[in-house]
């Protein structure tokens, strides 16, 4: 399967359309997600569907499993019968990535003390106005840090009395995972267009249907 990932970095043509496409469909996926000029929490579903999207176009819709069971609470989509989690992060920075989004403040030590990984990664640093990436981190590169590290340096735990939204890299796991030799990448500079993009038109099209 990493095989197969890979192409995503070692095909020119998929690259360019990577870092042309990419920035304006992250701006729409904004776009449809601000209300008063802020941009909402479900811009991160947005930008998941965009990257599920893209493996589809590469890989065929048979090759591409989007409908993942809640018992595997870290994957968000499988090509080729191999998980992945995609993650995605706007600035500078390797500070609160998430692990997994399904850890409450009870069971944290018990997840950090526990913790494997379990699938591959694809994280995409969003720099607007800068250079950010397209990354690919494999499986073997999150298991060789977290044996290199430990668990307790490799895994944040939130803040006691805090109610956490999932449980976090360390920045210096992160960053390690980031910087691994096998850590695969593709630079992207992030501008903004100019578009003229109503979030409202389509559902706006339904209605006037006949």
């Amino acid at each position: 399967m990493a095989s197969r990932i890979i192409e995503l970095f070692d095909d020119k043509a998929t690259v360019t359309g990577i870092q042309e496409k990419l920035p304006y469909l992250f701006q729409i996926a904004e776009k449809d997600s601000s209300r008063a000029g802020k941009v909402g929490m479900q811009v991160g579903s947005l930008r998941e569907r965009i990257i599920v999207a893209l493996l589809i176009y590469k890989f065929g819709e048979a090759n591409v499993e989007t409908e993942i069971p809640i018992t595997e609470p870290e994957v968000d989509v499988k090509v080729y019968g191999a998980p992945i989690s995609i993650k995605t992060k706007t600035g500078k920075g390797f500070t609160g990535i998430k692990v997994s989004w399904t850890v409450d403040a009870q069971t944290a030590k018990e997840f950090q003390k526990l913790y494997e990984p379990v699938c591959d990664i694809l994280y995409i640093n969003i720099v607007w106005g800068g250079i950010g990436g397209f990354y690919y981190i494999p499986k073997r590169v999150q298991k060789a840090v977290l044996k290199k590290m430990g668990n307790k340096n490799y895994i944040k735990l939130p803040k006691a009395g805090t109610n956490p939204r999932g449980i976090e890299f360390t920045r210096d796991a992160f960053s390690s995972l980031i910087e691994h030799k096998l850590t695969r990448v593709i630079e992207i500079q992030w501008d903004k267009r100019e578009i003229n993009y109503d979030p409202y038109k389509r559902w706006l099209d339904y209605w006037r249907e006949d």
